[in-house]
């Protein structure tokens, strides 16, 4: 990682439209909110947008009123660290650490998680619509 000032990041996936009450206040206080996966519709990020700056992929269900913007995978400079955004992990086409990035940041394929690869912090969030509210 680069030094630079660091950043609140909230991170959050599935919202599946309205997500629910909880996750947008364990949202409040961000500086930046990266969402890997899909809204169903542009109000949920419009909606995040009133706490910070997001940055969205638009995940597998997502129709075609989310912006073509957020189809692609994305790549970002956050607090200093560079930061691949996708919304299947299994889909990553390059080796994130020879190509610069500190942080890979994708949907969980069933449970949130975290952990380190290869000197790359991986990502993958917990839910925030209220059916996956069971889950940790």
């Amino acid at each position: 990682m680069k030094s630079g000032k660091p950043l609140l990041i909230g991170v959050i996936s599935d919202t599946h439209g309205p997500a629910a009450p909880e996750a947008i206040e364990a949202l409040r206080g961000s500086e930046h909110i990266i969402h890997p996966s899909p809204t169903l519709g542009p109000e949920i990020l419009e909606k995040l947008s009133t706490i910070a700056p997001v940055t969205p992929v638009r995940g597998n269900i997502d129709k075609v009123s989310v912006s073509e913007a957020v189809l692609k995978p994305n790549a970002l400079e956050l607090g200093g660290s560079s930061i691949y955004v996708l919304h299947d992990l299994a889909q990553l086409d390059l080796k994130p650490k020879a190509a610069g990035f500190a942080v890979v940041v994708s949907r969980p394929q069933s449970r949130p998680q975290a952990g380190n690869a290869g000197g790359v912090l991986l990502s993958q969030p917990r839910s925030g619509a209220r059916d996956d509210f069971s889950l940790p």
